[in-house]
């Protein structure tokens, strides 16, 4: 059914305090990454990919805390989240808007291997030609 405008809000709250506690244990892992490249250890190429979306997430925060900060600037998020879809950390993105990019992603994959399939296709036919 419809939620109230509390339980809307409380979610909402929810959602932004499970969005800071994750990007702060994604921070205190990047620090020890940090740490470890410091002392001259090599990281694997997942923890690499960590450490560089801990790092940008951070920058995105910057922005955004002038949302959470300023008052009634929040409503204005929405309209800022439109124009600038990457500006949100990681961390507080929905599961939709996750959902949403994976499907994208998926249907550029596909748009590409129908283009390479009709390209094969399209030089096999013309070797069979010249061979012929």
């Amino acid at each position: 059914g419809k939620k109230s405008l509390r339980q809307k809000a409380v979610d909402e709250l929810k959602h932004y305090y499970n969005g800071f506690h994750l990007l702060w244990t994604d921070t205190k892992v990047a620090a020890r990454m940090v740490w470890r490249l410091l002392h001259g250890q090599v990281l694997t190429r997942r923890e690499r990919r960590r450490l560089l979306r801990t790092c940008a997430d951070l920058f995105r925060l910057v922005p955004f805390l002038v949302f959470v900060i300023v008052p009634f600037m929040e409503f204005l998020l929405p309209v800022f989240l439109k124009l600038f879809p990457e500006m949100l950390p990681s961390t507080f993105e929905t599961e939709s808007k996750k959902e949403e990019k994976l499907k994208k992603k998926l249907n550029a994959k596909l748009e590409l291997a129908k283009f390479l399939r009709e390209t094969i296709t399209e030089m096999a036919k013309r070797n069979k030609a010249d061979a012929g």
